[in-house]
């Protein structure tokens, strides 16, 4: 395992589980000091430090920050990765859903990376990726609410690039395709026919299965990494080639004699 992030910081929004989870044990393994904030943060064990924090509360999250920044001296990599789904067309979800699902996935990044900030700029790798989705460049069907907050968050990564690059502040993102996750977890055993739909979203990435966390920690470790010093404004997809790749049916197969 390569040592690149050791003597940095970072702190993972979600770090608790899934994704964030993954993500936060792969730069600790790389060397990197870090801190998670979750609603929860107990499922993140030593040496990962875990503070309390709702991303939709502004106070809840300077104070988190403002803790971890104390904690490790600083903070040389964000990563926001705190996130909630929905799912519908439309006309299926409540405003009140629209808010709630808007104000996590999007404000979450803005209140985090605000209060993150000033310790960032004090940093000589200063450096911020977001988690996106695939759902922000293609249309996936019952997803209207979820895709249109993952569609501000890739805008957002752009804009927000944009304005600190000359401070030495990368900023980019991930777009996972659908993740082997404890909340599609949940989708797949709400289904009528669990088996039928996990096979349908394993079906739909060109690759015939459902991405890992652990491949999507990769490519946010590789992003935050000197390695991507160069690189930023941009958006890594991890979906099995879903984003770019036009499969033709598979043929059928030969009748037996």
């Amino acid at each position: 395992m390569t040592t690149d992030l050791c003597g940095l910081t970072a702190l993972v929004t979600g770090g608790a589980s899934g994704i964030g989870l993954a993500t936060a044990h792969l730069l600790a393994e790389r060397g990197a000091d870090v801190a998670v904030l979750d609603l929860d943060p107990s499922g993140a064990p030593a040496p990962l430090r875990g503070f309390t924090a709702d991303v939709s509360d502004d106070r809840s999250v300077r104070l988190a920050v403002a803790d971890a920044a104390e904690a490790l001296g600083g903070i040389d990599i964000l990563v926001n990765n705190a996130g909630i789904g929905a799912a519908g067309t439309v006309e299926d979800n409540p405003d009140e859903q629209w808010h709630r699902v808007l104000d996590v996935n999007v404000l979450g990044i803005v209140r985090t990376t605000r209060a993150a900030l000033p310790h960032l700029r004090h940093s000589s790798h200063a450096v911020v990726v977001n988690t996106c989705s695939i759902a922000a460049t293609a249309g996936l069907p019952q997803r209207a609410l979820y895709s249109a907050s993952k569609g501000a968050v890739l805008a957002l990564t752009l804009a927000m690039a944009a304005d600190h690059v000359r401070e030495g502040i990368r900023v980019n993102c991930v777009n996972p395709g659908t993740v082997d996750t404890p909340w599609v977890g949940r989708l797949l055993d709400a289904a009528d026919d669990p088996a039928a739909e996990r096979a349908a979203l394993n079906g739909r990435q060109p690759t015939g299965r459902l991405v890992t966390a652990e491949e999507v920690a990769a490519a946010i470790a590789y992003l935050a990494s000197p390695a991507a010093a160069g690189t930023t404004g941009t958006a890594l997809a991890v979906d099995g080639g879903m984003a770019g790749l036009r499969m033709r049916p598979e043929p059928e197969p030969e009748p037996k004699p």
